[in-house]
C-alpha cells in the first residue's frame, strides 16, 4: 500500500455550511453599516442602540462559522489554539500604534494569516482579534462589533486572493502588499461609514442629511472621508505595505510551517496499487 497526501491550496477548507454563515453574516453587516442612507429622516437613527444587537446576532453566528469549517473540514483543538495565539498577537499588536497617524502594525498580520489559513478562518480570526483588542485598550463601546465585522472583512479578502498554487515567491507578496494597502484604505471607509451617520452636522458639505437621496449623502460622505480620516488611512496602508514587504515572508513560511505541523491539511489516506 502506498501513502497519498491530499493537498489544497487552502490548509482549512471552506465548506457549504460555512459559506452560508459567511455570507450570512456579511448581509446582516451590510444591513447594519447601510440601513441609515436608506432611513428617512423621522427614522431616529441610532448606531449606538443597534450595536447591541448587533453583537447578540455576531457571536453566536462567529460561533457557527467555527462548528461549520470543524464539520466541514475536520479542525481540530490544534486549529482552536492557533487561533487563539494569533488573535493574542494580533491583540497585542494593536496598542503599539493606535493613535498615531493610523500605525497599526496588527494589520499586516491579518493579511498574511488570512492568506494562508483561507477567508473563513481569517474572518473568525479578525473578529475575535478585534474583540480581543478591544478588552485590552478599553475600546469597548457601540462602535465594537461594527469593528468586529470590517476587520473580519479585512482578514477574509486576503482569503479570497488567488491561491499560492498559482502567485508564490515576490509575486505573491507584492499582491499580498497591494491587497494591504487597498484593504487598510476600504476598513476605513467602512468605519467611517458608522461614525458619519450619528456624528452631529460638520458642515454643509460633508454632514449626513437623514432622508436625502442616496447619491446626494454618497457625494458628502466622499467628501467627508478625505477631509477627516484620508492621512489616518494613508499611514496604515503605508505600514501595512512596509511590514508585509519586509518581514511578510518569514511570516508567511512560519504561519505555513505551522499549519502543516498542527496538521490542518487533508488526512493521509492508503490506496491499494492498481491491479
Amino acid at each position: 500500500m502506498t501513502g497519498t497526501r491530499e493537498r489544497g491550496a487552502r490548509p482549512v477548507r471552506l465548506g457549504p455550511r460555512a459559506v452560508a454563515a459567511l455570507v450570512l453574516i456579511s448581509a446582516i453587516g451590510v444591513a447594519a453599516f447601510g440601513w441609515p442612507l436608506l432611513a428617512g429622516p423621522d427614522s431616529g437613527l441610532a448606531h449606538s442602540e443597534d450595536a447591541p444587537w448587533l453583537f447578540a446576532a455576531l457571536l453566536p453566528l462567529l460561533v457557527g462559522v467555527v462548528v461549520a469549517m470543524i464539520a466541514d473540514s475536520g479542525l481540530d483543538a490544534k486549529a482552536v489554539a492557533m487561533l487563539g495565539v494569533l488573535a493574542a498577537v494580533g491583540a497585542a499588536l494593536r496598542p503599539l500604534g493606535a493613535g498615531t497617524a493610523g500605525l497599526e502594525p496588527m494589520f499586516f498580520l491579518m493579511v498574511l494569516s488570512g492568506r494562508v489559513l483561507g477567508p473563513g478562518f481569517g474572518f473568525v480570526l479578525g473578529s475575535v482579534t478585534m474583540f480581543a483588542s478591544a478588552l485590552l485598550t478599553g475600546g469597548v463601546g457601540p462602535w465594537m462589533p461594527f469593528q468586529m465585522l470590517s476587520m473580519g472583512w479585512f482578514a477574509m479578502g486576503a482569503g479570497l486572493l488567488p491561491g499560492p498554487d498559482r502567485v508564490r515567491g515576490r509575486a505573491e507578496l507584492l499582491m499580498l502588499a497591494a491587497y494591504g494597502a487597498v484593504a487598510s484604505f476600504a476598513y476605513g471607509t467602512v468605519m467611517n461609514l458608522y461614525g458619519w451617520t450619528i456624528v452631529p452636522g460638520l458642515g454643509s458639505g460633508i454632514s449626513f442629511v437623514p432622508g436625502d437621496p442616496l447619491g446626494d449623502n454618497l457625494v458628502r460622505f466622499l467628501a467627508y472621508c478625505t477631509a477627516t480620516s484620508l492621512g489616518w488611512d494613508l499611514g496604515r496602508a503605508v505600514l501595512t505595505v512596509v511590514l508585509t514587504l519586509t518581514v511578510g515572508t518569514a511570516l508567511l513560511k512560519a504561519l505555513r510551517r505551522a499549519t502543516r505541523r498542527a496538521a490542518f491539511e487533508a488526512q493521509v489516506t492508503f490506496e491499494a496499487p492498481g491491479e
